[in-house]
């Protein structure tokens, strides 16, 4: 860990380039990650995740932050804390107290080979018998209903849902149909 006193100072001794989290300004991760990147000496990784949401044009594709506010930046501390810190959508380097933690290359680099070089990991779900669901179109939007089977030929899915206080079940597009979980890395 590297303290504020060798930040402060003109250049520390055998100083070494490290990975540390930085924060960024809301929902700015990728524009901090594209302005830090044209920093020399500065090695940036800024994952992020892609996953379909239920809106109200139906299903969409997003793609967020894989740690929403932050990314992880390599750079000698003592040599470029100013530049970075003041880089656009940057909002700090993430400390405690005086102490600035290194975060361990090995977790890092199993992060990237899971997100790989463009640094995105789509997030797809395959429905299975079972699956809580959500309908996102059509006649039933908005219904909870439980996937009964998995029409895969056909690109439908057939569901079980409270319809007017009796269950019934029904066939629909998979395109229409909304896996439940609770954040998308939870999956």
């Amino acid at each position: 860990m590297e303290t504020i006193a060798a930040v402060h100072g003109k250049r520390v001794s055998g100083a070494e380039s490290a990975w540390y989290c930085l924060r960024a300004q809301p929902k700015r991760e990728h524009i901090a990650a594209a302005h830090l990147r044209i920093l020399q000496g500065v090695t940036v990784f800024c994952p992020r995740i892609r996953f379909q949401r239920a809106t109200q044009r139906g299903l969409v594709w997003v793609t967020e932050a894989m740690f929403p506010g932050y990314l992880f930046a390599r750079f000698e501390l003592a040599e470029m804390h100013r530049q970075v810190c003041y880089a656009h959508g940057v909002s700090g380097i993430v400390r405690f107290a005086d102490r600035y933690p290194t975060i361990d290359e090995d977790s890092l680099a199993q992060l990237q080979n899971q997100v790989g070089i463009a640094e995105i990991k789509e997030l797809n779900y395959r429905l299975r018998e079972g699956d809580q669901v959500t309908i996102v179109e059509g006649a039933f939007a908005g219904l909870e209903a439980v996937v009964t089977q998995v029409l895969a030929a056909k690109e439908r899915v057939k569901v079980l849902m409270d319809f007017l206080g009796r269950k019934t079940e029904a066939e629909v597009e998979r395109s229409i149909v909304l896996r439940e979980i609770e954040h998308p890395l939870a999956a």
